[in-house]
């Protein structure tokens, strides 16, 4: 295998530490976990052979496989499951998780995807299960950072349907899809971690 061709990207390199140590207190101590948009592979090759007590599901769209499974081959350990095919706006797996995460994905989906995301996760996530999204929010219809702003600017003019999504907004979709916003965590660079948390049925 021709190691220069596997994909890469210095912003999840980056990122990939400051993640995995909020992870490591979010997470459960066992079960599955679903990541939605792998990408390059980057971030699950990091955080399942730092929590190898977790089993891990890396998923992407299907003409992004290709690459994400070349590292997976390479690098992935034991406890990482074969990567399976998942847009959000179509079939999900039939299995049930304890955790999903997601990096830097709301941004780049248009709002419907985003509806579709949060929906499709309610359905695959147990009673009490926890779902972080990584990434840049808005705070009550403003930008954090000038930085930011830039971002959503480059965003919007690569497609019209993308850009910077909204705490607020966010935590609404989430409520109405049996899940509650928990904890807001900074990470660098004007990123966070929104923690929500599926709740528990009552019979």
């Amino acid at each position: 295998m021709n190691e220069e061709l596997i994909p890469f990207a210095p912003a999840c390199e980056r990122n990939k530490q400051p993640i995995l140590e909020a992870l490591q207190s979010l997470l459960p101590d066992q079960g599955r976990v679903l990541e939605i948009g792998s990408g390059t592979g980057q971030h699950m090759v990091h955080f399942s052979s730092n929590l190898q007590h977790l089993e891990w599901q890396p998923s992407e769209r299907l003409e992004n496989l290709p690459g994400l499974n070349m590292r997976l081959q390479l690098e992935a350990g034991v406890n990482v499951l074969p990567a399976i095919e998942l847009d959000v706006g179509h079939d999900w797996p039939k299995s049930n998780y304890q955790a999903v995460i997601s990096a830097n994905t709301a941004h780049i989906m248009g709002w419907p995807e985003v509806e579709c995301m949060f929906a499709g996760i309610a359905a695959v996530l147990d009673d009490g299960g926890i779902f972080c999204l990584y990434g840049p929010f808005n705070e009550k219809g403003r930008f954090t950072s000038s930085s930011n702003e830039e971002f959503d600017q480059q965003l919007k003019l690569r497609d019209s349907r993308m850009g910077l999504r909204d705490v607020g907004d966010l935590d609404r979709l989430a409520f109405g899809q049996q899940m509650t916003l928990e904890q807001q965590l900074l990470l660098p660079a004007n990123n966070q971690i929104l923690v929500f948390r599926r709740r528990r049925q009552t019979s």
